[in-house]
């Protein structure tokens, strides 16, 4: 194994990517995202806060169902808040639509994300460490 791929694999790298990545899409690529009328938007309740909390995401409606994967499983904030409570709001080509998310452990991400938009597909496989895939069943 090539020393970078050692590198790569090593336990820490992971936490590391995860807080860098975070940090940046927390203070950066999220707030300008959010604003995008048709930009896709996870919005779900703060688990201690109790107020909406929007995330910017991929994925691709099937029907009354909404697919993503989270790069970080239950690392991520707002699976954390959909652990809390399920009832969620998605903001599809500047709609919002009221739903319920489930985390899906057994479903294979990798396999996932194939069925979804290429460009945050490949983003979530470069940068995520964790994957989970989560479906949302939509109501209206």
């Amino acid at each position: 194994m090539s020393r970078s791929a050692d590198h790569a694999n090593h336990p820490g790298h992971a936490g590391l990517k995860q807080r860098v990545v975070t940090a940046f899409q927390r203070r950066v690529a999220n707030p300008v995202l959010r604003r995008v009328p048709l930009q896709t938007v996870l919005e779900t309740t703060g688990r201690t806060s109790g107020l909406p909390r929007r995330t910017p995401i991929g994925g691709r409606r099937v029907g009354t169902t909404f697919w993503l994967v989270s790069e970080y499983g239950e690392k991520s904030h707002y699976i954390r808040n959909i652990k809390a409570d399920p009832s969620v709001r998605v903001r599809i080509r500047g709609h919002w639509h009221e739903g319920t998310a489930h985390l899906l452990p057994d479903d294979d991400p990798v396999a996932r994300l194939r069925t979804l938009p290429r460009m945050n597909s490949a983003a979530v496989r470069v940068l995520g460490a964790e994957l989970l895939t989560v479906r949302v069943d939509l109501r209206g």
